[in-house]
């Protein structure tokens, strides 16, 4: 017999990034999604992750995205921000889950009962989705970024520490979107 719970895959991009937002997507996905197509974000390319975030948004149940800003980072850390948007994502869910899937080590408080999972948008489909999600979001902004600052050249590093992205910090300074407590 099939459980009739329903389960939320929550999963966040961006922490590691010198700059913009952080990102968490919450997906309760349907039985007409092609499971075996959903992967971790990091694993596929730009043109898959938007195919697979418009058949997402178009098959799932429900989505929805949670956004922690760059001056929220700055206030209360990168991991509370975090947190903050997987709540956020959480609670922007038009139906209320019975159960959230997290990936990672953290879950955000709620009183949704919840289970975190190591490596969860490699395992489990919710989460993949959840990732899927997050991702093109955040690569929208920072798409953004890049257009409106070429030099830091975002579209290739998506904002992390890269060498060319640190040196053009030196050569240029930050832009008003960089993360403060991440360059002192």
């Amino acid at each position: 017999m099939k459980s009739s719970k329903i389960i939320a895959g929550v999963d966040e991009v961006g922490r590691g990034s010198l700059i913009g937002s952080v990102f968490s997507a919450a997906v309760i996905l349907t039985n007409e999604i092609l499971y075996p197509e959903l992967k971790d974000s990091k694993k596929l390319s730009e043109k898959i992750r938007i195919k697979l975030a418009n058949k997402i948004i178009k098959q799932s149940l429900c989505i929805s995205i949670g956004v922690a800003t760059k001056d929220e980072i700055d206030s209360v850390n990168i991991h509370n921000a975090t947190l903050l948007s997987m709540k956020r994502a959480i609670n922007n869910l038009s139906i209320k889950p019975d159960f959230l899937q997290i990936d990672g080590l953290y879950a955000p408080e709620t009183e949704i009962d919840s289970e975190c999972i190591v490596r969860g948008d490699s395992k489990i489909p919710q989460i993949s989705a959840a990732s899927i999600l997050a991702k093109v979001a955040r690569d929208f902004e920072m798409n953004y970024l890049h257009n409106k600052y070429e030099l830091y050249n975002f579209r290739k590093n998506n904002g992390y520490g890269t060498p060319q992205h640190i040196k053009a910090i030196e050569c240029y300074g930050k832009t008003i979107y960089h993360r403060e407590s991440f360059l002192k």
